[in-house]
């Protein structure tokens, strides 16, 4: 599953330089499913969202910090742990309940974010 960000979040930015996908933006920032992955053009996301992975796309939060679950692996294939999770200081970011994904999807997606 993927990992969220909940409203106990003190907008440290602790987690954001973390993540290996790029999925976490500051509240009221605009996310691209380009930055930091190797995504170009027109794309259809894990959710079946499609869009050009270079056009800004609205921010899930307007208050804290947020992670785009398309781009969530839980850190798979990179790290043991999710490290968001282990550097939150107020451990605010956790598992998504609404998002539940396999460590093979996880990982699916992972290869599909960084493609060559």
């Amino acid at each position: 599953m993927a990992i969220r960000i909940t409203d106990e979040c003190i907008n440290c930015g602790a987690c954001e330089p973390e993540c290996p996908n790029n999925a976490i933006y500051e509240g009221a920032v605009d996310w691209k499913a380009s930055d930091g992955t190797a995504l170009k053009g027109k794309v259809t996301l894990t959710s079946g969202l499609t869009l050009d992975a270079d056009s800004p796309q609205e921010p899930v939060s307007d208050d804290v910090y947020f992670i785009v679950t398309d781009k969530c692996t839980e850190c798979m294939g990179f790290h043991e742990e999710p490290q968001c999770a282990a550097v939150c200081p107020v451990d605010c970011c956790i598992p998504d309940e609404d998002h539940v994904e396999s460590e093979e999807s996880l990982l699916a997606k992972k290869d599909f974010l960084h493609q060559d």
